[in-house]
C-alpha cells in the first residue's frame, strides 16, 4: 500500500502543482470575441498567432455537445528563444497557449500557464529577463482580451 501511496503522489503532484501555476481571468465578453480580442491584441503587439482551436467545433463533428471553448497558440521567438536556449523541454509550454471558455455557470473564462512558472518547471533560471518580458506581455494581452468594451 506504502509503493501505491508513493507511486500515485510521484505521479499527481506535478499535476497539482501545474494547476496552482494557472492564471484565471474573467471576461464580460462571449467566448468567440473574448478570443477576437485576444488574437487582435497579439498580432497588434506585433507576435505571431500559430494556431486557433475550437474545441467545440472539434466536439460537434463528432456529434458531442461541449460548451464554447477555444485555445490559441501565440508567441515571439524574440522572447521565447532565449527560455528555449535555457531548456528545450520548455518547448512543452512554448509558443504560449491561452484557453478561453465557458464554465457551468455561463461566465467566460480565460486561463494560461505563468511563464514566471516555468523557473520551477524547467532548467530556467528564475532570474531570466525573457521569463519576466514574457510574463507582462501575456499579462497585458489577456488584459486587453478581458476588458470591458469603451
Amino acid at each position: 500500500m506504502k509503493i501505491l501511496t508513493l507511486f500515485l503522489a510521484m505521479i499527481l503532484a506535478p499535476m497539482t502543482a501545474h494547476a496552482a501555476d494557472l492564471i484565471t481571468k474573467s471576461s464580460p465578453h462571449s467566448v468567440s470575441v473574448t478570443m477576437d480580442r485576444l488574437v487582435a491584441a497579439v498580432e497588434n503587439a506585433g507576435a505571431t498567432v500559430f494556431a486557433r482551436v475550437d474545441h467545440a467545433a472539434g466536439a460537434a463533428s463528432i456529434d458531442a455537445e461541449l460548451k464554447p471553448n477555444q485555445m490559441l497558440v501565440f508567441g515571439n521567438p524574440k522572447i521565447g528563444t532565449p527560455i528555449l536556449q535555457a531548456d528545450p523541454i520548455s518547448g512543452l509550454d512554448l509558443p504560449i497557449r491561452v484557453v478561453v471558455f465557458e464554465d457551468a455557470s455561463g461566465n467566460t473564462l480565460l486561463a494560461y500557464h505563468d511563464p514566471q512558472e516555468f523557473a520551477d518547471d524547467y532548467e530556467v533560471s528564475s532570474d531570466l529577463e525573457a521569463l519576466k518580458t514574457m510574463a507582462g506581455a501575456v499579462g497585458k494581452l489577456t488584459d486587453a482580451a478581458t476588458q470591458p468594451s469603451n
